[in-house]
């Protein structure tokens, strides 16, 4: 009895410390995932002439911009929208092996796909899916955004400028390229949030809302990969932004609160400040 009760004490011990770094393994992947999608799009690039590739709204999303949005295309860098329904963009490879990053990818689909995102909806559970294809999305502001740039502006985003080539960033270590998205947010790979004159106006007062979530997969945080290379965990500060990791959950678009709005190390910010600059 003596040993049992000491093994039981050791496995309640070791057992927590054991998830933390299975998690901790499963972050270092994920960092590495976006890393590795930085570099297949600084070397596109490289064989464009410095252009950056096509990042477009695509037709079929549900998210609340929805301007000049495109069909299927594998002109765009990923050709799929993530669903919970049985829509084959959720399983079928091609969406992204056929897609413009595809090749220079060498056909590797599973830098596309966090390690931690196991999310699924009861209809792909009993269908025996074990994953979507997708965790990743694309600063909407870097590349080819196709019918939405008007006038040299995103019209989904017009305060913001739109980076078309690699050498138009001015700061690359300050512009963020790819993050892990909210399970519940992600659709098309365009991640888009626009600043207080995108929001809608409330008694004289600008509101601004969350219209695509990051995710937090990584206690509380997202892998974020910068036009530099590099890539980093962030840790959201808001609990508003740390919505749960459940199909039909985050209820966006959602109102981001005054507080987390405009207090210094609101999350909503901080993606504003390090998605492009003012035009």
């Amino acid at each position: 009895m003596t040993v049992v009760a000491i093994v039981a004490v050791l496995a309640a011990i070791l057992l927590p410390a054991l998830a933390g770094a299975r998690e901790r393994s499963r972050g270092i992947y994920c960092l590495n995932n976006t890393r590795q999608l930085t570099l297949v799009w600084q070397l596109y690039a490289d064989e464009h002439e410095g252009a950056l590739p096509y990042n477009m709204r695509m037709s079929g999303s549900p998210s609340p911009i929805s301007a000049s949005t495109v069909p299927a295309s594998t002109n765009n860098w990923v050709n799929n929208v993530m669903t919970w329904d049985l829509s084959s963009d959720n399983t079928n490879l091609a969406t992204i092996t056929q897609a413009s990053l595809g090749s220079y990818a060498a056909d590797v689909t599973g830098i596309y796909h966090c390690p931690s995102d196991r999310v699924l909806s009861a209809v792909q559970r009993a269908a025996g899916w074990t994953q979507r294809i997708r965790s990743y999305s694309m600063n909407a502001m870097v590349g080819d955004p196709g019918p939405s740039l008007v006038n040299g502006r995103n019209v989904n985003n017009p305060g913001y400028r739109q980076f078309l080539k690699l050498d138009q960033i001015p700061h690359p270590t300050e512009v963020f390229v790819f993050l892990d998205e909210h399970p519940d947010s992600i659709d098309d790979g365009y991640f888009i949030n626009t600043d207080s004159s995108g929001g809608y106006s409330q008694n004289s007062v600008t509101i601004n809302e969350w219209m695509d979530l990051p995710a937090s997969y990584h206690n509380g945080g997202a892998a974020i990969s910068f036009a530099d290379g590099h890539a980093t965990m962030h840790q959201w500060v808001n609990a508003s932004t740390l919505a749960p990791v459940v199909p039909y959950e985050a209820n966006l678009p959602f109102q981001v609160p005054a507080t987390a709005s405009t207090s210094e190390g609101s999350d909503f910010e901080w993606l504003l400040d390090h998605m492009s600059i003012a035009n």
